[in-house]
């Protein structure tokens, strides 16, 4: 079963990382419910096993592309981001440590599998997953545009996913640089 998270959760994210073009350095938030993957209301049944299978399936795509993975902890610490320090910039670090059923068995994970990482209390990542509906958006940069994944589950879990662009500016005679679409 674990293998089979893995599994999903790589071809999720390489979709996600193809449809968004994203780019070496660009940061890539998660909300990652493992309640909800193993088909359990959000926040009731952590589950470090599932995090593990489905950190790894990320975690392998987005290094293999030099993106930076941002994982998101859950409502009881703010939804607060743990990343590699080396992709927190000139961000002010916050003093928590997730653990499974404070912060989740993803956003635990990840600190324990990180070489350096850092606790932010905010991010502004250029597209994100969403597993489990844990609302990522306030960790995304402006504007926010709705990817549709081929595969909108990993195991029980409703995914959702989005890319950003530029805003645009101006009036309706604007005239857009469509590279940066």
């Amino acid at each position: 079963m674990f293998e089979e998270l893995t599994r999903q959760a790589e071809l999720i994210t390489q979709e996600l990382i193809d449809t968004a073009g994203l780019k070496k350095g660009q940061i890539l938030v998660v909300g990652c419910s493992t309640s909800e993957i193993l088909g359990s209301r959000i926040g009731s049944n952590s589950n470090l096993e599932a995090a593990e299978a489905v950190f790894s399936g990320i975690y392998g795509v987005t290094k293999k592309h030099g993106v930076f993975l941002a994982a998101q902890c859950c409502e009881h610490l703010n939804r607060a981001i743990i990343i590699e320090r080396e992709a927190a910039l000139s961000s002010d670090p916050v003093n928590v440590v997730p653990k499974p059923k404070a912060g989740g068995s993803f956003a635990t994970t990840a600190y324990k599998t990180f070489k350096d990482p850092v606790a932010l209390e905010e991010i502004k990542a250029d597209a994100g997953i969403d597993i489990g509906d844990t609302f990522i958006g306030m960790h995304l940069k402006k504007v926010a545009v709705p990817v549709r994944l081929k595969n909108s589950t990993l195991g029980e879990a409703h995914i959702t996913a989005a890319r950003v662009r530029p805003k645009f500016i101006g009036g309706v005679r604007a005239v857009y640089d469509e590279s940066l679409l």
